[in-house]
């Protein structure tokens, strides 16, 4: 129960905090205003969209495939995730590693966005200098019930930011697969972890939204 309802938190807030692309404002625009503007954005977005509120999935997903997915830096997310183990893996088994993993948390997100209802988010002062080229900003999400912590971790590339990796309630995302990952690896090597994202995804699909 535990794990499903972190991953629900995850999905919903990674989601509200990734939409909109970063290429707009990344000139002037520090990382914690990102946050907070996009936030908002996709938050509103949500909330005045039908298809979302009625739970079409495949309008969901397709807006988390196109619209989330390009602003992570998802090579670095499935390096950190898959742990040492990553640079033993072929270029091949990288790839696949990748396609499965983003099939994973596109439909944790997607899931996770239909949910969306009256949620705010709060972005707290950004302890960073104009150097700083990796930063942590720390955010509240505000609705019913006590507020959630989240903090994402973003890297500079270019002239904008993109995130790595989230932290909900004092937990790292990265960290958590990682545990994952690390026992499908020992237990059945790369090929075997490849082969169990795929049918932890194919099992998910089948499930009824």
């Amino acid at each position: 129960m535990l794990r499903r309802n972190f991953a629900r938190v995850v999905g919903l807030i990674a989601s509200a905090a990734l939409l909109a692309s970063f290429a707009v404002h990344a000139a002037d625009e520090s990382a914690d205003a990102l946050i907070k503007r996009v936030s908002s954005e996709v938050l509103d977005n949500i909330k005045t969209d039908k298809s979302v509120q009625a739970g079409d999935m495949t309008k969901v997903m397709s807006l988390v495939d196109s619209q989330i997915m390009p602003n992570v830096n998802f090579t670095r997310m499935t390096a950190a995730a898959v742990g040492r183990s990553w640079r033993q893996a072929s270029p091949d088994q990288q790839k696949k590693l990748q396609d499965e993993f983003k099939t994973l948390l596109i439909r944790t997100y997607s899931g996770a966005l239909a949910q969306v209802k009256d949620q705010t988010i709060s972005v707290k002062p950004l302890r960073a200098t104009a150097a700083d080229t990796e930063v942590v900003v720390r955010t509240e999400v505000l609705g019913r019930g006590e507020p959630v912590q989240l903090d994402y971790r973003l890297e500079k590339i270019g002239n904008g930011w993109k995130i790595y990796d989230l932290n909900v309630l004092g937990v790292w995302l990265v960290e958590t697969y990682r545990t994952q990952f690390a026992q499908e690896i020992n237990a059945k090597g790369i090929d075997g972890l490849i082969a169990s994202l795929g049918e932890r995804n194919k099992s998910n699909a089948a499930k009824k939204p």
